[in-house]
């Protein structure tokens, strides 16, 4: 089965699927070691983690692309890709489309933020009217060439526009075509619980650690019937965390051992990036 399939039918299984958000080839191997079935290639990690900036449109296509090539050939799960607000208009959309279907994504993510998007959990967004964010979901559709590679539709109107409204766009966007809806930063838990059934195609929703949405515990979203439990920047902040950790111990007693704790041990590192297997391929063409 086709990662794509795969995906396909994990979302539609409704089952509540969390999904880590990677920022690298080694976080993605990362997570895939752990046991998790897709990644989310996240465009707020790549920000953070490549610029050391915040999510606010500092990237473009071809750096996420790049990031999802390189993840692709590191792990073997199914890749939700973040493709921003598709990087223009409809045309620009359709681009995309083609360029992250052949990076390995097997999902993309196009939102309806005015550009340069930011984060959905920061103040100050925009979206773009409904008729315009529709037909870039359209272009998107007819731009993919392998029917199983899938479009999520996310929608940040519900911090402009309100709930109902942000509600009448995601419905909008799956009557152009998409496969997964996404309504962003809601802030009440009882608009958590009521939009599995206010929209008939799968969704994700989106825990932002921090952020302005409520946290639920994915066995409860689950019951609830969303598709996906996104967790973006887990990884990342708990990489942020682990570093602080290991560098202010460093700064204060001058040194780090592999007993403190703070470190992965060297072996467990060796093991994650394959290097037993890069050994054995060695002696094969020496």
């Amino acid at each position: 089965m086709s990662t794509r399939t795969q995906l396909k039918s994990l979302v539609g299984a409704r089952q509540g699927l969390i999904v880590p958000g990677a920022f690298n080839a080694l976080s993605a191997k990362v997570i895939a070691d752990l046991g998790f079935q897709a990644i989310y290639v996240t465009g707020a990690g790549v920000t953070n983690m490549w610029f050391g900036m915040p999510d606010q449109g500092f990237i473009g296509l071809h750096e996420i692309a790049e990031h999802t090539a390189r993840i692709r050939d590191a792990v073997e799960v199914p890749l939700i890709v973040d493709a921003d607000t598709g990087f223009g208009n409809a045309l620009n959309v359709r681009h995309t489309v083609r360029v992250l279907e052949r990076a390995g994504a097997d999902c993309i993510q196009l939102e309806d933020q005015v550009a340069p998007k930011r984060c959905g959990h920061f103040s100050g967004k925009e979206v773009i009217s409904t008729e315009e964010a529709a037909s870039k979901i359209k272009a998107a559709v007819d731009a993919r060439v392998d029917p199983d590679f899938l479009i999520m539709a996310r929608t940040d109107a519900a911090a402009t526009h309100g709930f109902d409204a942000a509600v009448e766009r995601a419905q909008q966007f799956a009557e152009a075509g998409a496969d997964i809806l996404f309504v962003e930063a809601v802030t009440k838990p009882d608009q958590v619980r009521a939009l599995p059934g206010l929209l008939s195609k799968p969704q994700l929703m989106n825990m932002v650690i921090g952020g302005r949405t409520p946290i639920f515990n994915a066995d409860q979203l689950a019951e609830l019937g969303y598709g996906i439990v996104l967790y973006a920047n887990a990884a990342l902040q708990g990489a942020v965390a682990g570093m602080q950790k290991a560098l202010t111990a460093l700064r204060d007693d001058k040194e780090v051992q592999e007993s403190s704790g703070l470190v992965t041990p060297f072996c467990e590192r060796q093991r994650l990036v394959g290097k037993a297997d890069w050994d054995a391929l060695e002696k094969r063409y020496t």
